[in-house]
């Protein structure tokens, strides 16, 4: 396989990862929803950030065993390297402050506002990370700002109708500074995920968030272990699969992916959010959501045009 076969093979390999973790935060939102009718923000946030990390502790474990026998079994001359180092406990920390910031920020939206208007303006990290980019001294070619701009237009049709625009509330705030927060850990995981293990980088960053939003939750909140009980599917859903699997797949998954096209494809999860409901709950696609589906669709199709596009000049 010449260089560029193999630029483009792992590309797609990305994209593929990324649309399974889009799809898992989608089919989870409404696990989130329904949580937060239950017990309060920083009580959900932290009870699930902890339950990804400790799925993700004997993951590490099986991993590490797997590549010691490995090691043991091959005649390589080279030692195996240690995951857990300085590097890998400092960017997990970083990553952990990011995160426990922004999902937050998103709980508490949902006091305020509607859960399209959330997900749509959440979404909008897709504006801030080629914008924060551009600070940073990251070119972005203009056939992937046009995939920004169709992905916005349909997450409009799919998300938000005209008329509750017109009602901006604390909640739109909140959501908004979320995308911001997201649009950094985007842009950090990109870096991160080529120096440290992806999987211990999540596990870490679950540890550190989830610590932070307990003790947030023992100095705001009043958890009740009843209530707590009460949301137990919905945090086990959103733990393990939204905290544990998803987020170490998006970290894996930026790994072969540029960070303004990751975040296309990452916020298509409210089109797997729509197209979960209707097959699960029957709910009907209206007219509106059919068309923002299609303009995503489209925004995908071209940012994989564009990204075949840079690898080819490389």
């Amino acid at each position: 396989m010449n260089k560029k076969s193999s630029n483009l093979a792992t590309s797609l390999k990305g994209v593929f990862i990324l649309l399974i973790t889009a799809f898992i935060w989608g089919t989870s939102f409404v696990a989130q929803s329904l949580g937060m009718e239950k017990i309060q923000a920083f009580t959900f946030n932290g009870i699930r950030s902890l339950m990804g990390g400790l799925f993700l502790l004997p993951v590490i474990l099986i991993m590490e065993i797997s590549k010691k026998n490995k090691q043991n079994t091959s005649l390589s001359k080279y030692k195996r390297k240690n995951i857990f180092t300085k590097k890998a406990l400092k960017y997990g920390v970083i990553l952990g402050l990011i995160f426990c910031v922004a999902s937050n920020f998103q709980q508490f939206a949902f006091y305020y506002s509607t859960a399209g208007k959330i997900a749509f303006i959440t979404a909008l990290y897709m504006f801030f990370v080629p914008i924060i980019g551009l600070f940073i001294k990251k070119s972005v070619p203009l056939l992937t700002w046009l995939c920004v701009a169709f992905g916005f237009v349909g997450l409009y049709f799919l998300s938000v109708t005209p008329d509750q625009l017109s009602n901006i509330n604390k909640g739109d705030i909140l959501a908004l500074i979320c995308a911001f927060f997201y649009a950094i850990h985007i842009l950090c995981v990109e870096k991160f995920s080529r120096e440290v293990d992806g999987v211990l980088l999540s596990c870490l960053q679950f540890f550190v968030g989830g610590t932070i939003s307990i003790i947030l939750m023992f100095i705001f909140e009043t958890p009740v272990i009843r209530n707590i009980l009460n949301a137990g599917q919905p945090l086990l859903y959103s733990g393990i699969m939204s905290c544990g699997i998803a987020y170490t797949l998006q970290i894996v998954g930026q790994k072969y992916t540029e960070a303004t096209i990751a975040s296309l494809l990452m916020c298509s999860e409210s089109l797997f959010a729509v197209a979960s409901s209707a097959i699960i709950l029957n709910e009907y696609l209206t007219r509106r959501e059919i068309i923002g589906c299609a303009i995503m669709l489209v925004a995908i199709i071209l940012s994989q045009i564009s990204t075949a596009q840079n690898k080819r000049r490389i």
